[in-house]
């Protein structure tokens, strides 16, 4: 089983859970989107020591918990899974991180971005609008499609832009995915 260096910050007790039958890494978890100060300290700590991986359900406040964390930990490194890896398996549960496969959590963890606002080219708001991430009515479907295939989760268009550029995608990766988008459209 692979050793993660880095403290795995997760939702709660069933995330820690199946994130330790994927690989051997030590959590914390914030317990809830409202993250209480002294759990915010704690991660701050650890992130100077060991750092952090930052790994939310693929939802509103999966991505609340996200930004508080990048707002105090600028550094921290993010895993994502898509939507459609966190569906549970019964009716009765919620999407998370906790009904993702073993698998799932590891392609996730070899994939961790880290915020770099400053390594990768500005995809203007132009060139989002002309390749049908924003202002159509596809432009929701598309930016999931987006999110899934660079692996940066979901968000609304005006979060885009910066989410690109925060992850450093290049504008190579961002033209080859949405030529594989065009490409599942047109079979569709």
């Amino acid at each position: 089983m692979k050793k993660i260096k880095e403290v795995i910050v997760v939702e709660g007790k069933d995330d820690t859970k199946r994130i330790q039958r994927a690989v051997d890494a030590d959590t914390i978890e914030t317990r809830g989107s409202a993250i209480p100060d002294e759990t915010l300290d704690l991660i701050k700590k650890v992130a100077e020591t060991r750092g952090i991986i930052v790994f939310t359900d693929p939802d509103f406040s999966g991505e609340k918990i996200r930004k508080t964390i990048s707002a105090e930990v600028p550094n921290a490194n993010h895993a994502f899974i898509t939507k459609k890896q966190g569906v549970p398996n019964r009716s009765d549960g919620s999407l998370g991180v906790e009904h993702a496969s073993i698998e799932s959590i590891r392609e996730a963890l070899s994939k961790v971005y880290t915020e770099d606002d400053s390594a990768a080219e500005l995809i203007s708001r132009e060139e989002l609008m002309h390749e049908g991430l924003m202002g159509n009515p596809s432009a929701k479907k598309r930016r999931e499609q987006l999110g899934e295939l660079l692996r940066i989760g979901y968000v609304n268009g005006k979060q885009l832009q910066h989410r690109l550029r925060m992850f450093g995608i290049t504008r190579d990766q961002f033209l080859a995915a949405v030529k594989q988008i065009d490409k599942e459209d047109s079979n569709d």
